[in-house]
């Protein structure tokens, strides 16, 4: 922790240059005050009758969790009717979300994944939130799907929170990577890891190896060389957790990669580029990392709907430089 308190409002403040005009920076605001809601209420989860299904299935045909449900609704809340977005686009709801006609419009676009992990909700293990941000660009805003379905390269900001044994809430702007963990005491999110860099030599991979049969022979050989059977010693720990932001999270601190190849079954993959693979590769390339589906940078894929899914390999470039090499032989 830094000798002088840094709160996440104070730090925001000053990284803004001098021709900001706070609508960007206030958007920050409202996330993480929805983070602490989220928190808040993630904490005392099987207190509050909110473990558990909420009994219906979202867009994706997942049975929704009461969690899933009341983040959503509070990240939708926090931020519908403060003037800085035009539109915003959720995993939880099936279309994009135009800003009420009552509310003014903002030059802003949000996407989100309210909670991610969710089916390790009532298991106790660590659940988070993923966002990314986008300048609009219909200057009318009037909020379109056009404004949603953007490169994650055009975004100007990407971040997440986690919810574990603490709540950290990371983000970028294009300025580095930082980390900020709730004081419990003070409801303030306090810079505690600044300028997050992956470190070198890598820790860690992370892979669902039960589903090896499924994957192609060049994915196949990838995790033989992560495993260190391909003549190579890598030094490589196997961790995984099955909650993408915990997983991601630890890879980022320690070093690592996280794998979640296409299957036989599934060939464009399960995660979803827009508002979980993009957001994690913004955040991995400022971090001096890399991210791909295998074939091409996530921040290059174009999105053709809200919940297109893809394959993801993110993490250290030395290791998702190795895994390219080995589809290229396919």
């Amino acid at each position: 922790m830094p000798n002088t308190v840094n709160t996440i409002e104070r730090f925001i403040l000053e990284s803004q240059p001098d021709y900001a005009r706070g609508e960007f920076t206030n958007l920050l605001y409202d996330i993480a005050l929805a983070a602490k809601i989220i928190a808040n209420k993630t904490n005392r989860a099987g207190l509050v009758n909110i473990l558990g299904h909420a009994g219906m299935d979202n867009v994706q045909g997942e049975q929704q969790q009461k969690l899933d449900v009341f983040a959503d609704d509070i990240v939708y809340r926090m931020c519908d009717h403060t003037g800085r977005l035009c539109a915003m686009a959720s995993e939880e709801r099936e279309g994009f979300i135009q800003i009420p006609e009552r509310f003014r419009k903002g030059s802003y676009v949000l996407v989100y994944d309210p909670l991610d992990g969710s089916s390790n909700i009532d298991v106790n293990v660590s659940i988070g939130t993923i966002f990314g941000i986008f300048r609009t660009v219909d200057w009318d805003l009037r909020g379109r799907i056009e404004d949603v379905l953007q490169p994650g390269r055009h975004m100007v900001g990407a971040g997440y929170v986690l919810y574990g044994a603490s709540t950290m809430l990371v983000y970028s702007t294009g300025q580095g990577v930082h980390g900020f963990t709730l004081n419990p005491e003070l409801g303030e999110f306090l810079l505690s890891h600044p300028n997050i860099r992956l470190p070198e030599p890598p820790a860690y991979y992370s892979v669902n190896s039960s589903y090896y049969r499924r994957w192609s022979p060049g994915v196949q050989k990838y995790l033989r060389w992560l495993q260190g059977q391909e003549g190579n010693d890598p030094q490589l720990s196997s961790r995984y957790i099955g909650s993408l932001v915990a997983d991601f999270h630890r890879n980022l601190l320690r070093g690592g990669v996280f794998c979640y190849p296409a299957e036989t079954n599934k060939p464009s993959g399960k995660l979803r580029l827009l508002y979980e693979a993009a957001p994690l590769a913004y955040l991995v390339e400022q971090a001096g990392g890399y991210a791909t589906d295998g074939r091409r940078a996530i921040l290059e894929i174009e999105p053709d709907s809200i919940h297109q899914r893809t394959p993801l390999y993110i993490g250290n470039r030395s290791l998702v430089d190795r895994l390219e090499q080995y589809l290229e032989k396919e």
